[in-house]
């Protein structure tokens, strides 16, 4: 079994079966991975996806062994042994940084674990390391800064098609994930920085429902609209990644709903027949000539219908989407304080307390640290009170609510389970609805083709069963060639 399985993309299931048959030890899996990352991403010409490594990964593998060897962690863990990364904005209270891709941040010891770091502990898993990622989540420059690049970490490359972006902010992450350096991984969403990346990467992200997933710990841009949420290679890993992270967090008010307050085994929502008793809502570009898409994903977007049809889904057409709303007054108003509040849970140890100061230090520092200017954190911080008290900050929050409800309106009136979109559209992160992206090809120049996914909200469950079905229709095994 063991010479036959690629360790690098097996399953959370097939290294669970592995280590129950003493075929694996957790630290072989860890050294592999090490390996592999040394040998493909942190080489000269590697993929530089991986920012930083946890140096106590052994140790703690070590023990984990010791664990199954006593036969207990796996029956209780649904992550145990699972090597995982985290974006770099996920505070770690061990010997990792946590920088959010930013110099200025650099030496940043976080003095507490995210809270969900501390549920993917107790799930088991073995952070491995950071993941590199599009510096302060691409809310830093309005100078053309690429996705995937940070002062600290460089620039991310696809592993598809390194002339193509691996889209960010989540790219180390999608990209680890891609590339087999690792099982699964955790990144975060604010404005498609979860689904834009596994997308282009070809995997599986989730942006669940904002409130799902608790956010204390994580470097902010909007207490209104980030998320974290996973990254996997396949949607049953994923929703094993999501039920470990799910629930409330009590520094978290968003999380503190009723409608989020049991534990979830998203698993059992996975139906390979899920698709007979789905109803879903095509939503098509408003004018297919003003579309994002390509001809090419246009062709395999009605290809797509088909198989659903075939499959025996509902399919309801003419579903239209408003996806002209503006949502910069919210980042823009939040950030700076959410910016502040965030280094203040820092104690002082990151060197910096304000977002001030990390302007001032970039200015300080800009050979290094301003490559592509920082004129989005200039902006917060000198047309924003941090108050939170200005008109056009409300007024967004205003526009906000009624997206909300005219999103809840196309669920109710069309009756469907969910949106399939040809194209990412903004309202789900906007309104905190929950997202979802799976693999379903690849173009002419190796990058996959992905598909966008819309629930209703806490409405993971359907996400999971149609797309979990869809997977098991295609079959796909999509990898990059990194030889």
């Amino acid at each position: 079994m063991l010479d036959m399985l690629d360790l690098h993309y097996a399953s959370i299931q097939d290294i669970h079966r592995l280590y129950r048959e003493k075929q694996l030890t957790v630290r072989a899996l860890v050294l592999s991975f090490l390996k592999r990352i040394a040998d493909i991403d942190a080489c000269d010409g590697g993929l530089n996806s991986v920012l930083e490594i946890n140096p106590d990964a052994l140790f703690i593998a070590d023990a984990m062994d010791r664990r199954l060897r006593d036969g207990d962690g796996l029956s209780h863990a649904p992550l145990f042994g699972i090597p995982v990364f985290l974006k770099d904005n996920v505070n770690t209270k061990d010997r990792l940084h946590t920088s959010a891709g930013s110099v200025a941040l650099a030496g940043n010891y976080a003095p507490y674990d995210a809270h969900i770091a501390k549920l993917l502990r107790r799930a088991g898993a073995l952070i491995l390391g950071k993941a590199n990622m599009t510096e302060f989540a691409n809310y830093m420059s309005d100078a053309n800064m690429p996705s995937g690049y940070s002062s600290r970490g460089g620039q991310v490359l696809n592993p598809y098609n390194r002339g193509e972006t691996p889209n960010g902010s989540s790219s180390g992450s999608a990209v680890a994930v891609a590339a087999g350096l690792c099982t699964v991984s955790i990144g975060t969403e604010t404005c498609g920085s979860i689904i834009s990346p596994a997308g282009c990467n070809g995997i599986v992200g989730i942006k669940p429902t904002l409130g799902l997933v608790g956010r204390s710990g994580i470097i902010p841009i909007s207490g209104t609209l980030d998320t974290a949420g996973p990254m996997a290679r396949s949607v049953r890993d994923a929703a094993v990644l999501l039920g470990a992270i799910a629930g409330i967090d009590p520094d978290d008010p968003a999380t503190h709903s009723a409608s989020c307050g049991a534990a979830v085994d998203y698993t059992q929502c996975l139906d390979p027949d899920g698709l007979k008793k789905a109803k879903i809502g095509i939503v098509r570009s408003q004018g297919q000539d003003d579309s994002d898409a390509t001809e090419e994903e246009k062709a395999s977007f009605d290809g797509l219908c088909g198989i659903l049809a075939r499959a025996g889904a509902t399919i309801a057409e003419g579903i239209e989407i408003e996806s002209k709303l503006n949502i910069g007054d919210i980042m823009r108003y939040e950030f700076k304080s959410c910016m502040n509040y965030y280094l203040s849970t820092l104690d002082g140890r990151a060197g910096v307390n304000t977002l001030k100061d990390i302007i001032q230090y970039n200015q300080t520092n800009a050979p290094v640290a301003l490559k592509y200017g920082q004129g989005v954190l200039l902006n917060a911080e000198n047309r924003a009170s941090g108050t939170l008290t200005e008109p056009e900050y409300i007024g967004a929050l205003l526009e906000r609510e009624k997206a909300a409800k005219s999103l809840d309106n196309i669920f109710a009136e069309h009756g469907v389970d969910v949106l399939l979109c040809d194209t990412m559209q903004i309202i789900a992160p906007l309104t905190g609805f929950p997202s979802m992206t799976i693999p379903v090809g690849q173009c002419k120049n190796n990058v996959p083709l992905s598909t966008y996914w819309i629930a209703r909200r806490y409405d993971e469950a359907s996400l999971l069963s149609a797309t979990y079905a869809l997977e098991q229709q295609l079959g796909l095994c999509i990898k990059p060639d990194l030889s």
